[in-house]
């Protein structure tokens, strides 16, 4: 299959899912989207069971589809991955992210860490009790890849509950940094869990500074380059041209010189969108924002209905299942402890929202990252727990953190 048939295959999908959602459901779209392509796939996988040569055809197809055709891991983190993360920092104030420039970076950096240790130590006891096998290394990979947070099903959903301006700032700024952070978190526990790098502290401690100084430093020298580019101009279309080559090539450059590709679209991101007053026109500015929403929407709606079809690439074991669901209320505990601990320190000196920790815990949303990076974990058994344990926690996360979050914002404290 040509990527023009599966790129046409699944924004039908999401057209269709989209469309059902907006009349009947009435659910946030993403929310909506993941519900409904996850159900489509577990009727797939009843047909498959029970409706005869035809139904089994139809389930076969579809899992073919997924497990074959779409290379989810490479879609999203070598492809999508670059403009969202570009769409959704050009829409963040750099004045807000500076007032909570510690809650911030601590979060996304130490809290990214702490939460991989934790709940890697969680699921190591959890392996031992129900015997799955997974090594310590392995633990961690699991800790690693479901740290980083996504607001991208939250977000509008706060926003319409009323939550403070600095709670949004704080659950956007994070999960945008902590996206790369846990990449590269990820990416250095793997080196060391496959043999590639040596397990010293100095060694992993070189790559973190390579890849996140580096990625940031690259973001903004392109994002300045082009800055300088869009100030010299005035023409929405090569302005829009430009944005886009920046978002691409950015990334694809930032991949190639081994920094990280992610921290330096936000870089370039927040740049750009904070400068973009002195160097376009209102009329380049809204024919921007409104090509990069659309950007925004389309490939979210793309990837929740990829995210709820992954199901049908699950080895779908007793154990396996036990252990997603107990996973559960582990990482919400590790994410409590990520979130509680610093927030409770920096209280000390500046006051923070009400029931902040717990909004931040329960919003603190797992999604298309996660699902990725657990899909590029090389073939074995180990893999096949972890990316189980996975899906349903992002599953969780989604639907039932998703759709609570907005009565724990309104309730009062």
């Amino acid at each position: 299959m040509v990527p023009f048939e599966i790129i046409a295959i699944l924004i039908t999908l999401a057209a269709v899912l989209a469309y059902v959602n907006h009349r009947f459901l009435r659910l946030p779209q993403t929310i909506g989207l993941m519900l409904l392509s996850l159900g489509l796939a577990l009727v797939l996988l009843v047909l498959g069971q029970i409706g005869g040569g035809l139904g089994r055809s139809v389930e076969e197809a579809a899992e073919t589809l997924m497990r074959r055709q779409i290379d989810f891991p490479a879609v999203l983190l070598h492809g999508m991955l670059s403009l969202l993360l570009f769409a959704g920092a050009l829409h963040v104030r750099l004045e807000d992210l500076l007032e909570s420039k510690w809650s911030i970076s601590i979060l996304a950096t130490l809290g990214v860490v702490g939460s991989t240790f934790a709940v890697g130590g969680m699921v190591f006891g959890l392996s031992a009790l129900l015997g799955l096998g997974l090594g310590w290394m392995f633990c961690l990979l699991f800790g690693a890849l479901i740290s980083p947070t996504d607001p991208i099903a939250v977000m509008a959903i706060l926003k319409k509950a009323g939550a403070p301006k600095t709670l949004e700032t704080k659950i956007a700024g994070e999960s945008l940094f902590n996206d790369g952070i846990g990449v590269v978190v990820f990416l250095s526990v793997l080196d060391i869990a496959t043999g590639d790098r040596g397990a010293t502290v100095g060694g992993v401690v070189q790559l973190l500074l390579a890849e996140v100084l580096g990625g940031v430093a690259l973001g903004l020298v392109l994002g300045y380059l082009a800055y300088r580019l869009l100030k010299s101009v005035d023409n929405y279309q090569v302005e829009v041209l430009i944005t886009l080559a920046l978002a691409l090539g950015g990334y694809a450059l930032a991949g190639a010189i081994h920094t990280s590709g992610p921290l330096a679209m936000v870089a370039a991101g927040l740049l750009i969108g904070n400068r973009e007053h002195l160097a376009m026109s209102a009329s380049t500015r809204e024919h921007l924002g409104t090509f990069w929403e659309l950007v925004d929407e389309i490939l979210n709606a793309m990837l929740f209905v990829m995210i709820g079809l992954e199901v049908l690439v699950l080895t779908l074991s007793g154990r396996y299942l036990v252990a997603g669901v107990l996973a559960i209320p582990l990482v919400l505990l590790a994410r409590l402890a990520a979130v509680g601990v610093p927030m409770r320190l920096l209280a000390l000196r500046r006051k923070f929202a009400p029931r902040a920790i717990r909004i931040l815990t329960w919003g603190g949303l797992r999604g298309g990252i996660s699902v990725a990076l657990a899909l590029s974990l090389p073939q074995g058994a180990a893999r096949e727990v972890i990316l189980t344990m996975t899906y349903i926690v992002v599953a969780f996360s989604i639907c039932v953190q998703g759709l609570t979050v907005k009565k724990l914002v309104v309730t009062k404290a």
